[in-house]
């Protein structure tokens, strides 16, 4: 079945990378992720990443040392830094 866009509920998306900018929980600043995974709907238009990516950026964000992230960095790096928790303790969902 194919997925249909979250925004206008048309056409089938397609998956795609995205470059997103994110703010770090701690609000001291943000940051440029390249290579995101993505969906992209070409009726609408619109670029945006589904509810899993999100979380686990999210998630990822509380469990690292974000005070060493560069400005700039791709995706897979993002989620290759090393965790210092071993899951985020904060989500109560």
């Amino acid at each position: 079945m194919e997925e249909l866009c979250m925004w206008c509920e048309e056409t089938p998306v397609t998956e795609t990378e995205d470059t997103v900018y994110w703010e770090l929980p701690d609000g001291s600043r943000a940051i440029e992720i390249k290579e995101v995974p993505s969906r992209h709907c070409p009726s609408c238009s619109c670029t945006y990443q589904d509810h899993e990516t999100i979380k686990g950026i999210e998630n990822h964000l509380f469990i690292i040392n974000t005070s060493i992230l560069a400005n700039t960095l791709s995706y897979k790096e993002l989620m290759e830094q090393p965790k210092l928790l071993k899951k985020n303790y904060f989500d109560f969902t």
